[in-house]
């Protein structure tokens, strides 16, 4: 169990060292603009839309089965958290676009006070870093409280972008 706890000391350690300069509000996390269904907020970072009957954009549902498929092992269902590493519905409250980018593809070590930490680097890895806004965006819903738990009941179609978008990432 020594790597779990390494894991989760490293994301806490990133959180603090990598804070946003302004926490995500729900305000900030609001789309604005729409290019080919993805969403971006007042400082063009990709974000979510999730309309008044519950559904969402393609790119967050997308985040959602990704994050579920790789990252819920160590961060827990929902980005809620685990014994194992932190809960990043609560951490992307505090860390911006950037960070977050860093962290996933270059992952991150710690040590201090005789341990060791370890967020493995992603970058290589196409079935996440080609996926990496869509992360972003429905771990960004989850951590401003727009997204519940769980399945999202109803999403939008998926964009010709967002193919062209996989089928380019996934060939080079």
């Amino acid at each position: 169990m020594p790597i779990r706890a390494a894991v989760s000391a490293l994301l806490l350690t990133a959180v603090a060292l990598f804070p946003a300069y302004a926490q995500d509000s729900k305000e900030a996390a609001k789309a604005v603009t729409n290019e080919d269904g993805k969403y971006f907020d007042a400082d063009g970072t990709p974000t979510f839309n999730i309309k008044e009957d519950g559904t969402v954009d393609w790119y967050t549902f997308s985040g959602y089965r990704r994050y579920h498929s790789d990252c819920h092992v160590c961060h827990g269902p929902d980005g809620v958290g685990s014994t194992y590493a932190p809960a990043l519905a609560q951490s992307l409250k505090d860390m911006d676009y950037g960070t977050f980018i860093a962290i996933v593809a270059g992952g991150r070590q710690n040590l201090s006070a005789g341990k060791e930490s370890v967020m493995p680097a992603f970058g290589d890895n196409k079935n996440v870093y080609c996926y990496i806004d869509d992360l972003y965006i429905y771990l960004r819903a989850r951590a401003v409280g727009d997204l519940p738990r769980g399945r999202p009941p109803k999403r939008e179609d998926k964009p010709a972008a967002a193919t062209e978008a996989e089928r380019a990432c996934m060939e080079g």
